[in-house]
């Protein structure tokens, strides 16, 4: 019940829809009621007694009828069918936007091809059912209790008597329909893996290509498929099974109530029109009975989808704003961590105890072995995390106590792995800045060394780059990023090494380029490479979510401490 109350909370913003396509879907049940009732006058008043005037009414009636109806069920499925789009929308929405808000803890613990299942395969369940099943679940039950009155009304004895299939059929829809519904969640899972195998091998078919691994992820595919389709077979079982039951229990209660009312006709009780009349009747009540049953594991359906979306809209796990936050003044650029610890969860602390004061203008670069906790220190700047104590101070101010958009939009984030969207050279440049002129974009492509090879191309800045930036090299990835970051001009930099993995050309455009970016600012470096960071003015050493050695390169290496077994070990290797 919990369910339907909620899906209704996205249909009431649409009432006038719905109560006018119910009023119609009612109009529809009656009219297709008083259909059947003409053939008792046309056997009875007709055939029987040779009324023609009576036929002529009849066949005008039915014209008129069958018009209306037609008019009655285009304006039900107009208004129900707009409805559930409607709320379809609203419920994709709100599901985007609820991802969106979420903390990056969360998505790091969670599969990308299942929330994308969930925002599309799921919800388009829920479409389905609110487009065919409610409209079922009013118009059959209309149907049926009004074929029961016409039934109770030409002969109650009768009617009682192939009304004694109607608990047999009832329970018989109830045991079926709880087994669909745990069916078809267990369908919607393995859909979302399904998904999710799609999104990361095609996100990443380079690599699957270049260790030719195709036939492993076919295999895998196959593998998952396989398990969708044997779950949705035994759906199909469950909905192919129920409909020859329900039919079974009919033809036998149809086959009491036939023999019974032949012999009230043979003595009298019942004329022959009143008993076709009722054979009509009992015909038109298999259907809605039936569909019924097919609406109701629709809705079983729905309902396993709608757990699945709702339990998606109830994860609460965002970095929130404090109710008296404010807006962060202009930053300077001054940066101070205070008796920080973090835990992504409780049992393992990431950062134990740090404590690390950045004056502006300085370069600091965090290194360390990997997992030491170089990369969760420069995610606690922008507040993609919560510390678990201490604070991050910037200019003194508490990043708690700020707005987080205020916050981020003064800091610049300069990633490894570039990432670019679908759009133009010069939208992705201008990502975030869109208030940025041409002339703005330009010049900060020529600071970043991309301008160049920008006008290369055919259609220059308005060259499409592709889905993931597909179409551009990984030096001129690493360009258009450096550009956005110049066009947006923070004051706070944090860059996850630039130029690794890439040829000496390109790794020097970058350096150039990184040079220009960096002045002026407050810049934080996750170093892979210790050789890029020669010149930091300080080089913070983590070792097990602890700091152990904050010095120059020089003062480091002389110290032959931990910084210079890392710098000595590279050197080695390379």
């Amino acid at each position: 019940m919990k369910i339907y109350k909620k899906l209704f909370k996205y249909m009431r913003p649409y009432l006038s829809n719905l109560i006018g396509g119910l009023i119609c879907l009612i109009l529809v049940g009656i009219i297709g009621l008083l259909v059947p009732w003409l053939f008792k006058f046309l056997i009875d008043d007709v055939l029987i007694k040779g009324n023609e005037i009576i036929l002529n009414y009849i066949a005008g009636g039915a014209i008129l009828l069958y018009f209306l109806k037609g008019i009655f069920n285009y304006s039900q499925k107009y208004l129900i069918s707009g409805l559930s789009q409607q709320v379809i929308v609203d419920l994709r929405n709100e599901l985007y936007q609820h991802l969106q808000k979420l903390s990056l803890s969360f998505f790091e613990r969670q599969r990308t091809g299942d929330l994308m299942s969930r925002i599309t395969n799921d919800v388009n369940v829920i479409q389905t059912s609110l487009t065919t099943g409610l409209s079922n679940l009013v118009l059959q039950p209309i149907m049926v209790v009004g074929i029961v009155g016409f039934l109770l009304y030409i002969d109650w004895k009768l009617a009682l008597v192939s009304f004694l299939i109607i608990p047999l059929i009832s329970f018989a829809i109830s045991r079926f329909g709880f087994k669909m519904r745990s069916i078809s969640t267990k369908i919607q899972n393995e859909m979302s893996n399904v998904t999710n195998i799609l999104q990361e091998t095609l996100s990443a078919v380079r690599i699957v290509k270049a260790f030719n691994n195709e036939d492993k992820e076919i295999k895998r595919f196959l593998k998952a498929n396989d398990r969708t389709l044997k779950e949705n077979l035994k759906g199909v079982q469950v909905e192919a099974t129920i409909t020859p039951i329900v039919e079974l229990i009919i033809a036998l209660g149809s086959a009491a109530f036939l023999w019974y009312g032949g012999h009230k006709v043979l003595n009298g009780q019942m004329t022959t029109g009143e008993l076709i009349t009722f054979i009509g009747y009992i015909g038109l009540l298999i259907s809605p009975i039936n569909i019924l049953s097919q609406s109701y594991n629709l809705m079983q359906k729905a309902i396993g989808a709608s757990e699945r979306i709702f339990n998606l809209l109830e994860v609460d796990e965002r970095v929130k704003e404090s109710e008296d936050a404010f807006e962060m003044p202009k930053i300077e650029g001054n940066v101070q961590f205070k008796n920080v610890t973090f835990s992504y969860n409780k049992n393992e602390k990431v950062l134990k105890n740090i404590n690390l004061s950045v004056s502006f203008g300085e370069m600091v670069a965090f290194v360390g072995p990997s997992g030491a906790g170089k990369t969760t220190m420069v995610n606690l700047i922008p507040r993609f995390y919560d510390v678990d104590t201490g604070k991050v101070l910037i200019d003194g101010i508490n990043v708690k106590d700020v707005k987080l958009n205020s916050l981020r939009k003064q800091i610049g984030i300069v990633p490894q792995e570039t990432v670019l969207f679908k759009g133009t050279v010069a939208e992705n440049i201008a990502y975030g800045a869109d208030h940025k002129s041409k002339e703005e974009i330009v010049k900060a492509a020529q600071k970043a060394n991309a301008d160049q090879f920008i006008r290369g191309f055919e259609k220059s800045y308005e060259t499409e780059v592709g889905e993931r930036g597909v179409s551009l090299s990984g030096g001129q990835k690493q360009r258009i990023s450096i550009a956005r970051a110049l066009l947006t001009d923070h004051k706070i930099l944090i860059l996850d090494e630039a130029t690794s993995s890439l040829d000496l050309k390109s790794e020097s455009l970058i350096q150039e380029a990184l040079e220009r970016l960096i002045k002026d600012k407050t810049t934080f470096v996750i170093a892979h490479r210790l050789s890029t960071v020669i010149n930091a003015d300080k080089i913070v050493v983590l070792e097990d979510g602890e700091i152990v050695e904050i010095g120059k390169h020089k003062e480091l290496i002389k110290n032959e401490g931990h910084y210079f077994d890392l710098y000595k070990s590279q050197f080695e290797q390379g």
